[in-house]
């Protein structure tokens, strides 16, 4: 495959938010009064929209969905202090390089715009993501396929030009719903099983090695361009 686009997902794949948002769910459901649930229960929920996360771990109404969702932002913002997110090992000097060699980046989050583009400033990545796309901007989110057209459609690609990088078997169906090939990576929320499961392309185990899948794809090799 000759790909020239990489659509990455944000959370437990470029960013180690698991700890912020386990912390900031937990802290919204004791704030609210509602049935407790553990680390893994809430992990499980990540990569999902902020309100199906709750929504879907606890028996609620529609207005208690909003409530969680205005809780949990709150909270969000008080606990997300400068050091909060580390990037996973090897990210920056990865997307560095994908973008020295020409390929597109970008992203698609359930997370909120404004979040993802204050990460990736506190980061230092914003020059090298050239395009994102967030639950708000789609009528239906992951695992739906809309972030992955959208962003083919705005950027004039097709499926055989781009490849999904994501921690969640969310992130493998979205990408394959849209005809897409998909990355899974072992390190973030979800397992490999998962992504056995779902039959993504590629499974890594370091963010580092979506150079192999990425540059072995063009018709250069990688090595000759001083990549490992």
């Amino acid at each position: 495959m000759n790909y020239k686009a990489v659509i990455l997902d944000f959370d437990g794949t470029m960013g180690d938010t698991q700890q912020l948002i386990v912390k900031t769910m937990q802290q919204t459901i004791d704030a609210l009064g509602l049935e407790k649930r553990t680390k893994e229960q809430c992990q499980a929920m990540i990569g999902l929209p902020l309100k199906q996360t709750f929504t879907d771990l606890i028996a609620m109404t529609d207005e208690m969905g909003d409530r969680c969702v205005e809780v949990y932002r709150r909270l969000f913002d008080e606990n997300n202090h400068p050091d909060a997110v580390p990037m996973f090992p090897h990210v920056e000097e990865t997307i560095r390089r994908l973008h020295e060699q020409g390929f597109v980046l970008t992203i698609a989050s359930s997370r909120s715009r404004k979040t993802l583009e204050e990460f990736l400033e506190r980061m230092k990545l914003q020059t090298y993501i050239t395009y994102i796309i967030s639950a708000t901007d789609i009528d239906n989110a992951k695992p739906a396929p809309d972030m992955v057209l959208r962003t083919m459609a705005d950027l004039h690609l097709q499926p055989c030009d781009c490849v999904v990088v994501g921690d969640t078997w969310y992130d493998i169906r979205m990408a394959h719903g849209a005809g897409v090939d998909a990355v899974g990576v072992t390190y973030g929320n979800g397992t490999r099983q998962e992504m056995e499961t779902e039959h993504a392309e590629y499974i890594i185990d370091d963010f580092g090695q979506l150079i192999d899948v990425c540059c072995n794809s063009v018709s250069f090799c990688c090595n000759d361009k001083g990549v490992d």
